[in-house]
């Protein structure tokens, strides 16, 4: 059901276009031959943001594209604080953007409220259909389209490989953020990892994080409660926090699964989810497509195919562990 690549390569359905670059830029840019305007609405601070956005950027540079010569942007951030981004999003549609490129599903949710003309590009949703943002993945059909990182779905198979290198794994604590996304999204994650535990004879231990400053928090609590390890639940808020949250859990000797490898290049033991690095950039390509002539409720939502497994070896070691020799024959990284 999941297939894991050697080489950490993420395949996309649809692929962006493969015509060269200098076809493209003899192509129109904008409406009216003017420089197009793109507002970006992030929900993290500005340290989140420049992070998050180097590998778009870089996804519109390899399509023709410099911000400041031949593409404009305005740039909101939220500070992961969910009550700003209704007003940030009304913001960048009172200045008349051309397109609205929304990190995550909150801040797709405040776009699409606040606007159904302007095109709305959304990256990293987590279930874009039960969150209500496009009717379908095949065809959206509305002004939204963008890319998914198939949130719930992974849950289960993370878990498990946890429990493939935590020997004796029989209480592993969960830590979430609880409104990271709409509320049939989060009663689905919480329902897939509950019946994941259930099914592999785990108990299973909730840890809320409602913002950055609860994190140490729960991890006080999950130790408190002496949990074998831990698995990071999908969340933008968690993974903009992925330094601090690798750095807690090698101070509490906590092993942890994560959902990307970023916690794994910090300090963290093992990662198993979509290279987000290359969805970021992959996400530039829907820019690109709709300042062409495009429309969103045309464009299929894009989904990982491929999964990359990641090992941090000497985490491992410092933990204690020793992973066997299976794990890490399909693992597609190692990080020594």
């Amino acid at each position: 059901m999941f297939e894991l690549n050697r080489r950490g390569v993420i395949g996309l359905l649809g692929g962006a276009a493969a015509w060269p670059l200098a076809a493209r830029a003899q192509q129109p840019i904008g409406r009216t031959g003017k420089t197009p305007r793109v507002g970006i609405l992030m929900p993290g601070p500005a340290t989140h943001s420049a992070a998050t956005l180097d590998p778009f950027y870089r996804g519109l540079h390899d399509l023709g594209y410099t911000v400041g010569q031949n593409l404009a942007v305005e740039l909101r951030n939220g500070d992961w604080k969910r009550d700003r981004f209704a007003a940030l999003a009304a913001e960048l549609v009172g200045l008349k953007v051309d397109i609205i490129v929304a990190w995550s599903t909150p801040t797709a949710r405040a776009a699409k409220q606040a606007t159904n003309s302007i095109p709305i590009v959304a990256g990293v949703m987590a279930d874009p259909v039960g969150d209500e943002l496009v009717a379908s993945l095949g065809r959206p059909g509305g002004n939204v389209t963008g890319t998914t990182f198939l949130g719930p779905e992974l849950v289960p198979k993370r878990l498990q490989l946890l429990r493939d290198v935590v020997p004796g794994l029989g209480r592993v604590a969960a830590l979430w953020h609880p409104h990271a996304y709409g509320e049939q999204t989060m009663a689905n994650i919480v329902k897939s990892i509950e019946d994941a535990a259930r099914t592999l004879g785990m108990q299973l231990q909730l840890a809320p994080a409602d913002g950055p400053d609860q994190i140490a928090s729960a991890f006080s609590t999950m130790v408190k409660e002496r949990a074998d390890g831990f698995i990071v639940m999908p969340s933008p808020m968690l993974f903009g926090e992925h330094q601090r949250i690798a750095e807690l859990a090698a101070n509490d000797r906590l092993p942890g699964m994560y959902q990307a490898r970023e916690f794994v290049d910090a300090g963290g033991l093992m990662s198993y989810g979509a290279n987000l690095d290359d969805l970021f950039r992959h996400t530039a390509t829907y820019v690109d497509k709709i300042l062409k002539g495009s429309k969103p409720a045309e464009l299929p939502v894009e989904r990982p195919t491929k999964f990359e497994l990641v090992i941090n070896v000497k985490t491992a070691r410092a933990m204690g562990l020793t992973v066997n020799r299976d794990i890490l024959l399909v693992a597609d990284e190692l990080i020594e």
